[in-house]
């Protein structure tokens, strides 16, 4: 070997080293919650997307050797509750058990990983509860008075004047609504508990110096919130008007305000009030930015009042619009997601919203923009590559061929060593975008490798060189082997995003469990000069097209 060629394997194995200790870096423990999704409706788009994020979360936590929890549930008291059961005539409680059971199913369908479902309704959470507001009594933080404002049913909310602005109903008269939230408010006036929440702005201002609130635009908003003094919050309704609630421990005609019940759920899933529920205390929510008020503000004043570190990372997701237009049941233009899992697969659905979406802002969802993604990163990127290179024609053994260093022609060097300098950096590049909450990126990155793979699987041409001379037929096979591991670590990469996919590419290549994983998992071991066990190993049953093209009229 040329002093020069021997220098850059050095240096590339340098590199591998480096890039391997990147996404093999210890992690402690760590509870990954979304938001538990109201019950007076079924679910829809927005709950799939805000529980999508975070399984993607816990399952590359996972695929890295990190130690993480997942908990989902349903928040099922509050007045919207009691009047959507009586709406249809049922009782609350069966009621929420039928449409929890609905988001179940729904989580279940879109292979939502969670460790943990937890109903508000549960003893166990009612357990936390009250728990928690004996501690809030004990700290001195809860007392008794009168509050007015603005109430706002929909939000379940008191808001101050600034947080209400002047608008018209349908028919147009003068109307008063949230200016968060658009919903409908009106003013009411009644005796309550309520929570110091003032006395803990300086505590809420010192936890926001550790930047704890991703993306940066949302937690710009909450310095903004905190600008201002917080006045003090009611926690409690009176039960003759709330009654579907859990009562106040020491004054069963008061409700524990819905809020303050919900945001426990976080404690719950951990065990409180056991001890030894510190190491997986309120650590990662993933949460829409519609309740970043009550996770930013509310929620951490909580936790410091009861004398509990506050979360250590809120990550904040947009919404979803329907052809530019917020999604409004009135104007039916709805996403129902059992009807999206029905046209474009689970996987495919799983795919789209985590490629395309961006929590930084709203997008926009259309049949359109949903078929020309997964055809062009699914269908044709992937799946293509994945045919090209398992095909008989071109790999007419079924198996992995073997990689010879000294066969790399020199015109071929410098772009294969760009291509393995990309996709050798890609785990790391992957993980740092997972920590960034931009799932979206790391998705992007990966297809951004695939096409280059494909562009050097075409440049290359093995089904030319298997019909030249020795060295030809070489240094095809090293071709073959690249695309092949390239695929492998394409699938590794993609299994929290698209888990049935990713095991069909990794069935298909033929690799063994043990090797679905990032911790010490090593790819392309062979152009390192190293021993790589899939080098002669037979590939898996042929598995058909990978991902089959979407027509227009599946609208």
């Amino acid at each position: 070997m040329v002093p020069a060629t021997m220098w850059r394997l050095c240096r590339w194995r340098l590199l591998v080293r480096a890039a391997q200790r990147g996404y093999r870096e210890a992690r402690g423990p760590q509870l990954l919650t979304t938001p538990i999704f109201y019950v007076n409706a079924a679910p829809h788009l927005g709950h799939v997307y805000s529980a999508l994020l975070a399984d993607v979360q816990h399952r590359h936590a996972a695929l890295c050797g990190r130690n993480t929890r997942l908990s989902t549930g349903t928040d099922e008291h509050g007045i919207k509750v009691q009047q959507a059961a009586s709406t249809v005539g049922s009782d609350p409680s069966d009621f929420c058990a039928a449409v929890s059971q609905q988001f179940r199913m729904m989580f279940d369908t879109m292979a939502i990983s969670y460790t943990d479902f937890v109903r508000t309704t549960e003893h166990r959470h009612a357990q936390a509860v009250c728990h928690f507001w004996k501690k809030l009594e004990e700290e001195g933080y809860i007392y008794k008075g009168t509050y007015q404002g603005w109430y706002c049913t929909s939000d379940e909310a008191f808001l101050s004047e600034d947080q209400t602005v002047e608008s018209r109903d349908v028919d147009g008269n003068k109307i008063r609504v949230s200016a968060d939230s658009g919903h409908q408010v009106h003013w009411m006036s009644e005796e309550n508990y309520m929570f110091r929440l003032s006395q803990l702005r300086p505590k809420l201002l010192d936890w926001l110096q550790t930047e704890p609130i991703h993306p940066a635009p949302f937690l710009r908003i909450v310095r903004q919130w905190l600008e201002e003094e917080l006045p003090d919050l009611s926690v409690s309704r009176q039960r003759n008007r709330v009654s579907w609630g859990i009562p106040v421990p020491s004054d069963p005609s008061h409700t524990i305000y819905v809020w303050l019940d919900a945001l426990i759920n976080y404690l719950t899933v951990a065990g409180y009030p056991d001890q030894n529920m510190a190491s997986w205390g309120p650590s990662t929510h993933l949460l829409g930015k519609d309740i970043l008020r009550f996770h930013a503000i509310y929620w951490p004043a909580f936790l410091l009042a009861a004398g509990l570190p506050p979360p250590n990372k809120l990550l904040v997701h947009s919404h979803w619009t329907c052809n530019g237009v917020k999604m409004s049941k009135s104007l039916q233009n709805v996403v129902d997601p059992t009807e999206c899992i029905k046209q474009y697969t689970r996987d495919g659905l799983r795919y789209f919203l985590l490629r395309h979406g961006s929590p930084e802002r709203d997008c926009d969802f259309t049949h359109h923009t949903v078929r020309k993604l997964l055809n062009s990163e699914l269908a044709d990127a992937l799946g293509g590559l994945l045919n090209r290179c398992t095909a008989r024609t071109i790999n007419p053994g079924q198996c992995w061929p073997y990689y010879q260093i000294n066969s790399v022609p020199p015109a071929a060097h410098s772009e294969l060593q760009r291509l393995l300098g990309a996709v050798q950096e890609l785990p790391r590049l992957v993980d740092q975008y997972m920590t960034r909450f931009q799932a979206n990126k790391a998705l992007e990155a990966i297809d951004s490798s695939v096409r280059c793979s494909n562009a050097f699987f075409q440049s290359q041409a093995p089904w030319k060189l298997s019909k030249g001379e020795e060295k030809d037929k070489a240094w095809g096979q090293c071709v073959l082997y690249i695309t092949l591991e390239s695929l492998r670590l394409y699938a590794t990469l993609l299994q929290p995003a698209v888990p049935g996919l990713a095991k069909t590419i990794l069935d298909r290549l033929g690799v063994p469990d043990m090797y679905r994983t990032l911790k010490g998992n090593h790819f392309f071991a062979a152009t390192l000069g190293e021993n790589c066990s899939f080098q002669g190993q037979t590939l898996g049953t042929e598995c058909g097209l990978l991902y089959p093209r979407l027509e227009a009229d599946k609208e």
